[in-house]
């Protein structure tokens, strides 16, 4: 490849191991928080595509961007798989909120429908999610990714397992 088509990104990132440890002894919610507030690190896969959180309550994570020519694939428009990555955080972090210090979970399902495409003009990007149900042992959640003016680009489902963090 001919170097003058390249570009440098520099940035940096937490250890995850740190946040990790961390977790231990806090509710979803209170590491959700701990990281907004910039006491806890964010997860790497965050910080690399450079997604912020943009509000966290019980019940509610969401998380946004701005579209940059890193997100792009091969045909000018954000990858597939960056707007999965949003729309998953937001799912996965909106049910966290809501698990005890003692439990945690993991993705068993991811379902994207991609509705719109984003690129550098669709400005900011906020996936919203919401919990549709959250039992015992499993969850299933949706998060929405729209732009300020709240029209849609994309729409995810997930369904998560429920488990004891010890």
């Amino acid at each position: 490849m001919n170097p003058k088509h390249l570009k440098t990104r520099t940035y940096n990132y937490g250890d995850s191991y740190e946040a990790i440890q961390l977790s231990k002894d806090l509710s979803g919610l209170e590491y959700l928080q701990g990281m907004q507030k910039g006491e806890i690190p964010e997860a790497p896969a965050v910080t690399t595509l450079d997604i912020k959180i943009n509000e966290v309550d019980f019940g509610k994570a969401n998380f946004e961007f701005i579209a940059q020519d890193f997100h792009y694939n091969a045909v000018g428009t954000v990858h597939g798989g960056v707007i999965a990555t949003i729309l998953d955080t937001a799912m996965g972090c909106t049910l966290m909120t809501t698990l005890t210090k003692e439990v945690t979970f993991t993705t068993l399902e991811l379902k994207v429908n991609f509705i719109k495409a984003v690129t550098l003009k669709s400005g900011n990007m906020i996936a919203k999610g919401k919990i549709i149900h959250a039992g015992r042992t499993t969850a299933m959640v949706e998060a929405t990714l729209v732009d300020e003016s709240g029209k849609v680009y994309a729409h995810a489902t997930s369904t998560c397992l429920i488990m004891n963090k010890r």
